[in-house]
């Protein structure tokens, strides 16, 4: 009886701080946080909820529901969750490092959620993220993978302006030779498995948990 009611509360706990988060209520997010890590909750746990939250603001902003105001609010949001949980994501985590990730919104492109929350989720598995941030030149991701070798790229786009900077960095990389033991991935709200065979990459994805999982079978959950 104990371990239902347990369930249950915690099934309560997660749809609360949800819906806070889709609701865009920053104080009530950020307190139940608070509330849930103080009484030792897995924090891997409070972030993926977090993420559910993030990905039904995707949604209504797709569907028109929410504008580029709510969408940034949102992302705000989330950071003062995720500065809550990171202390406690770096313990949560093996100490062995499963490799280096190189991150970034190619040039034609500011936006940087999804991007942001994959960099989270991959930290909080015990990846190395280098996020080189937004409107970034393909010549400076070649760079950076020369500096690093790290075992993937991954490019993120919310506007199909940044398709032709993610072909022109997949090309350089491999002009360069340094494709081979490399997985390119490509994510955001307009990309699709066309634009990965255009793009050349690995693996495409609509939702940063399945980065995440690919990431993760890539490297054998080590």
């Amino acid at each position: 009886m104990a371990s239902g009611i347990t369930g249950r509360k915690g099934a309560e706990m997660k749809e609360e701080l949800v819906a806070a988060l889709v609701k865009l209520e920053r104080d009530e997010v950020l307190g139940m946080v608070t509330q849930r890590i103080e009484a030792g909750e897995d924090p891997l746990g409070i972030l993926e909820d977090c993420r559910q939250g993030m990905t039904a603001v995707g949604d209504l902003f797709q569907q028109g529901d929410y504008f580029l105001a709510e969408l940034l609010l949102s992302a705000e949001i989330f950071k003062g969750a995720v500065a809550i949980l990171q202390p406690h994501l770096a313990k949560s985590h093996s100490s062995q490092l499963r490799a280096k990730v190189v991150l970034a919104t190619l040039k034609g492109d500011i936006h940087d959620l999804g991007k942001n929350i994959l960099a989270t989720l991959l930290q909080a598995q015990g990846f190395e993220v280098h996020d080189l941030g937004v409107d970034v030149p393909p010549p400076l991701v070649l760079e950076k993978v020369k500096e690093i070798r790290p075992e993937f790229v991954g490019f993120s786009a919310l506007i199909t302006t940044a398709f032709a900077s993610m072909k022109e960095a997949a090309d350089l990389l491999q002009q360069a030779g340094l494709r081979n033991g490399l997985k390119l991935m490509i994510g955001g709200g307009v990309t699709t498995p066309i634009v990965k065979d255009y793009v050349g990459a690995d693996f495409q994805t609509l939702d940063a948990m399945e980065g995440v999982n690919y990431c993760l079978n890539v490297v054998g959950g080590r």
